[in-house]
């Protein structure tokens, strides 16, 4: 009976595009706004908000500011998982839309070390803090609204769809920027280029909010909700039952974010600090993305075939193997 009655919640061909749709695209608009700071860390914080220092110094401590926001993301996806769980999945990705986005748009308006000091600095780093904690939320949060909504065997399929808003959440930074450096003169980006892709994000944060709150909730999550209402500590559930899982989870993703980081973010700045032109690292990063994207739900459906793991290691390898040839090139 409770076979049935799960297979009879299951949504609709009709649903499952709408819902990947509208996940995919949220997602996008929220990494659009995480990644401008990847993007302008790499290219102009030095100079804006870390004068002081030697230029490559200047553009190392800009990234550590990025970085800072790696140490508080287990933080947003602890706590909006927990609300995720409690209240659903869809309140948890809307505050967490308003949360980056908000912060994307203050980092457009605010004074530089000129104007204010060192202030400047620690305020970029709070707000980095906030992009941190609320994509840490919607990490989580997004993937499973997209894989409770999907049938069994196509959730790795499904599930590509959240995971592609990241390249393509890059694409749209890498492209203003591109654009903006080939238009604008080193002094007039420098001025106030730069504001421009951090204030457009009030506009895709709309389009975000808009499409969030046209989601609902999946059967299966309802379901789950309805028969636990009063599992009150969903987290030692998973502390105390599945530890060598959580483990390998966290351990999976890390590794994965270290690596698109470092290619994404410490490669361009690498070879800006070596003399390479940033429309070059620009288009070339473009290019990389592009081919991420496409890649994606390529992969993600050979998982629901041959399973997760197996796709896992391939990818894991190819970084590997590439990782020593792409630091020789700019070198």
């Amino acid at each position: 009976m409770e076979n049935k009655g799960t297979a009879a919640a299951e949504p609709s061909a009709n649903m499952m595009r709408r819902v990947a749709i509208a996940s995919c695209i949220g997602t996008t608009v929220e990494w659009y706004d995480f990644f401008i700071y990847a993007t302008a860390s790499a290219l102009v914080f030095n100079k804006l908000f870390f004068p002081s220092f030697d230029p490559l110094v200047g553009s190392l401590v800009a990234l550590a500011t990025y970085a800072a926001g790696f140490f508080v993301r287990p933080i947003g996806g602890l706590l909006f998982g927990y609300l995720g769980d409690r209240y659903g999945r869809k309140s948890a990705l809307v505050t967490t839309l308003l949360i980056v986005g908000i912060a994307t748009f203050i980092i457009g308006l605010m004074p530089t070390y000129d104007n204010i000091g060192i202030a400047a600095p620690l305020i970029l780093l709070f707000i980095r803090m906030l992009h941190g904690f609320g994509i840490g939320g919607e990490q989580g949060n997004a993937i499973l609204i997209m894989c409770e909504h999907a049938p069994p065997k196509k959730r790795g399929f499904f599930g590509s769809w959240v995971q592609m808003g990241a390249p393509a959440g890059f694409i749209l930074p890498l492209g203003i920027f591109a654009v903006l450096t080939s238009l604008l003169s080193p002094q007039a980006f420098l001025s106030w280029g730069w504001r421009i892709p951090f204030l457009l994000s009030v506009v895709l944060v709309g389009v975000g909010l808009y499409i969030r709150l046209s989601l609902t909730e999946s059967p299966l999550f309802l379901e789950m909700r309805k028969r636990r209402a009063d599992d009150a500590h969903p987290l030692l559930e998973i502390l105390c039952k599945y530890p060598r899982f959580l483990i390998l989870g966290c351990g999976s993703k890390f590794a994965e974010s270290v690596a698109f980081t470092s290619f994404a973010v410490l490669v361009t700045a690498y070879a800006t600090s070596r003399g390479v032109s940033r429309p070059v690292m620009t288009s070339a990063s473009l290019v990389a993305i592009v081919l991420e994207l496409v890649s994606m739900p390529l992969f993600g459906a050979l998982s629901d075939r041959i399973g997760r793991k197996p796709v896992y290691i391939f990818g894991a390898a190819m970084v590997l193997l590439s990782a020593f040839p792409a630091f020789a090139l700019i070198y």
